[in-house]
């Protein structure tokens, strides 16, 4: 076999590579690019919109402070509760036996609050709670706590 019978076998690299792994690929252009970026930026916009917002809408939070049974019927629950001065919450209070079942179960309206009425400007008051019970308690806490709608 001579050197000129071996060449015309013979495929160049770049031909056998394309048919086997496919062609080049091809670079962005320039408009595809600058359509992600544009996308990139609005969806960054609108995250940061989003946190804003629902940072903006004052959650409430609580704190459990104690309980106490007065006698058979009847628990006390002290807790305090935190939200913008001007919102009225409502909070599920709840007071449990020796078996974790509840045995008594109150919801309650907070108010807007007094700016004098604590030492942060008015976000946290004190709150106490009767809650009548159908057997002997062991335990009283606050369930959850949310803002009531003002329209409403």
């Amino acid at each position: 076999m001579t050197s000129e019978d071996l060449s015309a076998t013979h495929v160049p690299a770049s031909t056998s590579l394309a048919n086997r792994y496919g062609g080049q690929k091809h670079a962005m252009t320039r408009k595809t690019k600058r359509i992600i970026v544009l996308v990139a930026l609005i969806v960054g916009i609108a995250f940061a919109a989003w946190v804003a917002t629902s940072s903006a809408q004052a959650p409430v939070t609580f704190k459990d402070i104690g309980y106490s049974t007065v006698d058979g019927t009847q628990a006390e629950v002290d807790y305090q509760v935190t939200k913008y001065p001007g919102a009225t919450a409502k909070c599920a209070i709840k007071a449990m036996d020796s078996k974790f079942a509840v045995v008594g179960w109150k919801v309650v309206e907070i108010g807007p609050n007094q700016p004098e009425q604590s030492a942060d400007g008015g976000r946290t008051t004190a709150q106490r709670t009767v809650l009548r019970t159908e057997s002997p308690a062991v335990s009283g806490v606050v369930d959850s706590c949310w803002i009531v709608d003002s329209g409403k």
